[in-house]
């Protein structure tokens, strides 16, 4: 007696380019990345370098600041790259549903982090607190506002991958441009855990 073989369904597609060396993304993303680094290395040398000249000002600074809404924008910042980072392992194991809902829950949540910043300059000149307050303030808006620019840059880079995304341009083959974007969303977040960790916690 023969005994047909049933039809096992097939898996999703998974991507297998794990070649060694190979550079999650594109080259030209991490030139900007890269670029990005120096820029804002050279920020941090100048805040150091104010930090050893006003000690007492740097020591003072943190307790006037709004600590509370760096810790929300922290939180924001870091759940925002979990996502994207989740987006990007969907894309891999070939469910672009999976990945889309990711990447707007990171685009949602990234969203926040301009918003929340919106409120703490208010609340900032509220309390007398502007760019001519102090060094410290002077610094701290030089770096934070570079940053906010960086981030909204990569919210761009968000909104474009989601409509590439809609128009199937991605597969779980081929997605360098959702990559290149997780590669700058967490370079951009590492800079923000540096700049928290040295306005808002350090005194």
């Amino acid at each position: 007696m023969m005994i047909e073989a049933t039809s096992m369904p097939e898996a999703p597609a998974i991507s297998t380019d794990r070649s060694p060396g190979r550079i999650p993304g594109n080259k030209g993303m991490w030139v900007g990345i890269t670029c990005e680094f120096v820029e804002f290395a050279l920020m941090f040398l100048v805040y150091f370098v104010a930090r050893i000249n006003y000690p007492e000002a740097f020591k003072k600074g943190p307790e006037a600041i709004w600590t509370t809404a760096g810790a929300v924008n922290t939180v924001l910042m870091v759940t925002s790259s979990f996502f994207i980072a989740c987006s990007v392992s969907a894309m891999r194991a070939g469910s672009m549903l999976r990945s889309r809902r990711w990447l707007i829950g990171a685009i949602v949540t990234a969203l926040g982090y301009p918003v929340m910043k919106f409120y703490e300059v208010g609340w900032n000149l509220a309390h007398g607190i502007d760019g001519s307050a102090g060094i410290f303030y002077t610094v701290y808006y030089y770096l934070t506002f570079n940053h906010l620019v960086h981030a909204c840059w990569g919210i761009g880079g968000m909104l474009w991958v989601l409509v590439r995304m809609s128009a199937n341009a991605y597969s779980a083959k081929q997605h360098d441009g959702l990559e290149a974007l997780a590669c700058y969303w967490h370079a951009t977040d590492i800079i923000w855990l540096m700049i928290f960790s040295l306005f808002y916690v350090l005194a």
